[in-house]
């Protein structure tokens, strides 16, 4: 692994004592602008699947694309972040990496077809991935020491109430025009955030030419990718009943082989095992995956069952995504307190509220009130946010400042990793539990069923006419996606159960380096 951001000399060339308050502050704003861009383009995207989908008449299983391979580009793409500082600054590699997000943003809401949308949302994970792991670096490096406490709250803050008011003004946006002006709503903040970043970062000068593993790299992504493709597209494929799926598992076999070989043979890996000789950080890295699996899952899963067989409108099911944001800032305040505590009391809670709202959503039906709904997002937003700094300050409290910026691209990596492949395990049980309780629930519709000519029983169905058939098997559908949804939120619950006796394990050391 190469140099990161966090080891750039950037303070041989611009000491943060050395800039103005306004300029500090233009930073601290522009910089903000730039790291909100992806977590409000992911969830305004999750609230706009329904419709994207009927657009591109894509399948569910299909649409969810547009959500798993962003997110895996960004998981690809997050680790090179140290590299492409070191090549070429921080400086263009943060604005150029805005320039870059945003355009692919505004192609995101021109694409026409399926294919050009995934590939577009492919790109706007991939280039804009620099942007999160870069931001915060670039706010401490600007300000002295005696206020990073202070920025880092804002900065933390702000990027935490940014996505609230995407998913609301999307929705809004989508109801009122299409999903495509979501999209576009983007665009200027972007625009604003690169000529700001271009006017107020500093020039610096790259670390010079720094090899990358190539070797390392390129077996690591195309193992991802490949494991990703497996998962999204095994049900619609008939798993290993498909040519394609066993040759993409073989391949990711190989690939993953290779990428462990040369890791522990190479004297600089791409991604260095021995890091998981300390304990704290390798539970920290299951504890992040597991955390990655359940942050954004219920995003993706709620919009579709909630519009196509709920009937909710585009505007109250961004209400439903932003009220997980409100849950989130609640829970950064509540992380503030419980820090003071031993950090497993938190992870503990985090966790157990994230199974507490799976078990809830597992209770949930098609007659499911707003009140239910928003209630639950902020629940589950105030778990997320309760859990991520102890998880990161736990992961992090046995590891040397030497290793720190290679354990964190690892961080990031596997926390994106958990998000993408879960969606595909959950979106996949949903298309293969609604399949085939559609069979079994259809079985009861014959005429040797005595029960159905009993009025107070079949109510306004009708069984003797070919539109009450139709209709009949309409609500069929309905019911058996709600067994599958039922299912998946089932999965949710079990993971974040998981995660509780994985904390036990977590050495007492880290509370002495934490306090």
């Amino acid at each position: 692994m190469t140099s990161s951001p966090a080891t750039t000399p950037q303070e041989q060339t611009s000491p943060a004592e050395s800039f103005s308050l306004g300029r500090r502050v233009m930073i601290l704003i522009m910089v903000v602008l730039g790291s909100t861009l992806y977590a409000t383009t992911l969830l305004i995207a999750s609230s706009l699947l329904p419709q994207m989908q009927g657009t591109m008449s894509a399948t569910q299983d299909e649409i969810s694309w547009a959500m798993t391979f962003n997110i895996l580009a960004t998981a690809v793409m997050t680790p090179m972040t140290g590299w492409l500082v070191a090549r070429f600054g921080r400086r263009e590699t943060m604005t150029w990496a805005v320039l870059l997000f945003t355009v692919t943003t505004l192609l995101c809401g021109m694409a026409e077809s399926l294919e050009s949308l995934i590939l577009w949302r492919v790109l706007q994970g991939g280039l804009g991935a620099p942007v999160i792991p870069l931001s915060q670096t670039i706010v401490l490096d600007a300000f002295p020491k005696r206020q990073h406490g202070l920025v880092t709250s804002i900065f933390g803050m702000a990027v935490v109430i940014g996505p609230v008011i995407g998913p609301t003004v999307g929705g809004m946006l989508s109801e009122l025009y299409s999903w495509r002006w979501a999209f576009y709503m983007v665009v200027p903040v972007g625009v604003l955030s690169y000529v700001g970043l271009r006017l107020t970062l500093p020039p610096d000068q790259p670390g010079g030419r720094v090899a990358l593993d190539w070797t390392g790299f390129l077996s690591l992504a195309v193992a991802i990718a490949c494991v990703q493709l497996v998962l999204a597209r095994g049900q619609r494929l008939d798993w290993f009943d498909s040519g394609e799926i066993i040759i993409e598992t073989f391949v990711a076999i190989v690939a993953f082989w290779i990428f462990l070989a040369h890791s522990l043979t190479a004297p600089k890996p791409f991604l260095n095992p021995r890091l998981l000789l300390d304990r704290n950080y390798a539970i920290g890295l299951v504890l992040v995956l597991i955390y990655g699996m359940l942050n954004f899952t219920p995003m993706v899963l709620l919009p579709p069952l909630l519009q196509q067989h709920a009937g909710f409108p585009d505007q109250l099911i961004g209400e439903v995504i932003a009220a997980r944001g409100v849950g989130a800032t609640i829970g950064f305040f509540l992380a503030i307190f419980v820090g003071r505590m031993d950090p497993r009391i938190g992870l503990i809670g985090g966790f157990g509220l994230l199974a507490a709202s799976g078990f809830w959503l597992m209770h949930i039906d098609l007659n499911v009130d707003m009140g239910t709904l928003l209630a639950n997002s902020v629940v589950q937003g105030i778990a997320i946010g309760v859990v991520w700094v102890p998880l990161t300050l736990v992961t992090f409290s046995t590891t040397s400042a030497a290793n720190l910026a290679e354990g964190t691209a690892v961080y990031h990596l596997l926390r994106n990793i958990g998000s993408s492949f879960f969606i595909s395990i959950c979106v996949a049980e949903i298309v293969r539990s609604t399949g085939a309780n559609y069979g079994r629930l259809v079985e009861l519709v014959n005429p040797y069923n005595k029960t159905l000519a009993l009025p107070w029983v079949t109510g306004a169905w009708d069984v003797t006419t070919l539109q009450g058939l139709a209709r009949l098997s309409k609500e069929i559908n309905r019911q058996a996606a709600m067994i599958g949804y039922i299912n998946a939120f089932g999965l949710f619950t079990l993971c974040s159960a998981m995660a509780i006796p994985m904390i036990l394990l977590i050495g007492r050391r880290a509370k002495a380096r934490l306090a």
